[in-house]
């Protein structure tokens, strides 16, 4: 697979600050509500141990802690999840060896969303998607991404694997943007539910612009990054009028991200307890089996639960 984005050996080390590590799995919050089999969390990140094998970007804008396969999976189990979506994380830009890796290893269990240049190789999209990548995200928020320049070459490119576009962005940008996002000729996903504060309202011209992307041009969103959003640590109850309108726009094309693990934020969220705002933002539990284990099942082409 591609490494243009790593590093060469001899580059001098670049003091980036340390994320804060999630945490412990004991220290979880249990299920607040019966979790369906086959619930997907479509949102989190693998990283590699610290031993030099899988080098990160010189621009990346924090540094994680390792966050392995192992952890990620007992963090899956720990909190109900029978599969899940890996995204390719910031700090590795276009290296994704360790996320197909882990991928590879779990064929039936894992998707992946992966980052590439606009001038990847046909052969290595056609290996990812056999490793099990769904979908290419572009990402303006962190160093390390891919911006919106490449976005309608990558959108072509992938259109015949059956794959989608994924935005890690700020909705403020939007009502600018959207002219262009509403032609690409795949589906589009929206991170953390935007990524603006939700202080702005759900009249504000960008939440209405996500709505329209979801509405009227069949876009997804992830129901995931909470504490991204809110400025109410650790309950966001000012969250819940925005997810619930969203689910109310496309109940179908809603999925769950726990967004683990919680990268470039202080202070450490409670993985289980982000779970848990389902229950407030999805109350009908046949609405939330749609989200956590229809809805990204077809998204993600996982077989029938």
């Amino acid at each position: 697979m591609s490494n243009r984005n790593t590093p060469q050996t001899d580059a001098p080390e670049v003091q980036v600050p340390y994320c804060l590590p999630p945490l412990p799995l004991d220290a979880q919050q249990p299920a607040a509500f019966d979790i369906p089999a086959g619930a997907c969390d479509t949102h989190a990140h693998v990283v590699a141990a610290d031993d030099g094998a899988y080098p990160m970007v010189p621009n990346r804008t924090y540094t994680p802690h390792p966050a392995t396969e192992d952890a990620y999976l007992a963090m899956l189990a720990a909190n109900g999840m029978s599969r899940g979506v890996l995204v390719q994380i910031s700090v590795y830009g276009t290296d994704n060896r360790y996320m197909l890796e882990v991928l590879r290893r779990h064929p039936d269990k894992l998707r992946g969303i992966g980052v590439v240049d606009a001038d990847v190789a046909d052969s290595e999209l056609e290996a990812m998607h056999a490793a099990g990548v769904r979908g290419l995200r572009i990402n303006v928020l962190f160093g390390g991404g891919i911006g919106f320049d490449a976005m309608e070459t990558l959108a072509h490119r992938i259109k015949d694997l059956g794959w989608h576009m994924q935005f890690l962005m700020d909705a403020r940008q939007l009502p600018e943007m959207l002219p262009r996002m509403q032609k690409l000729p795949v589906p589009g996903v929206v991170d953390h539910m935007g990524h603006m504060p939700v202080a702005e309202g759900t009249r504000s011209a960008g939440f209405q612009a996500l709505q329209r992307l979801v509405r009227d041009h069949g876009w997804w969103v992830k129901l995931s990054g909470a504490y991204r959003i809110s400025s109410r640590f650790d309950d966001y109850p000012d969250v819940t009028p925005w997810a619930q309108a969203l689910i109310e726009t496309a109940p179908d094309r809603m999925v769950f991200g726990s967004d683990w693990p919680h990268v470039h934020i202080s202070p450490m969220v409670n993985t289980g307890k982000l779970r848990n705002q389902l229950a407030a933002w999805a109350p009908d539990a046949a609405l939330r089996r749609r989200i956590l284990v229809d809805n990204p099942q077809r998204l993600y082409d996982f077989p029938a639960a």
